[in-house]
């Protein structure tokens, strides 16, 4: 499979998407902030493994049916959209939030898991 199989910027669906999922853990007010935050971010790049770690979240198999779509679609030629994150708080013990693309973490981890992933990383406002 392609070592590089990522799209340069975030689809504007992964927005809404990311909004979904923080308003259900922060409120809708400051998820706002945070997706209107992502939004205008730089794409930086991060490792698979250390994203994984940062979030304490478990890989996927390659058999998880998102998984295995998005691995199909790098098969295919075709690029994944950048991952949205919040910066997690090593003080309070907060791990890093995957807003949107925690399938496509998985995914490139089963490609290549020191791979560079681009991401929109933003902080809780304050």
């Amino acid at each position: 499979m392609p070592h590089q199989h990522w799209q340069t910027e975030p689809e504007e669906h992964d927005f809404p998407a990311a909004m979904n999922y923080l308003s259900l853990i922060i409120g809708d007010d400051v998820a706002n902030d945070v997706v209107s935050e992502l939004r205008i971010k730089p794409t930086v790049v991060y490792m698979a493994k250390d994203l994984l770690r940062a979030s304490r979240l478990s890989l996927l198999g390659k058999d998880n049916k998102h998984v295995a779509g998005d691995l199909r679609k790098v098969e295919k030629g075709e690029h994944l959209s950048p991952v949205l994150l919040v910066r997690g708080e090593a003080i309070t013990n907060m791990p890093l939030v995957v807003a949107d693309g925690y399938h496509r973490i998985c995914a490139s981890y089963w490609i290549d898991e020191n791979a560079d992933i681009p991401c929109r990383l933003a902080t809780w406002p304050r």
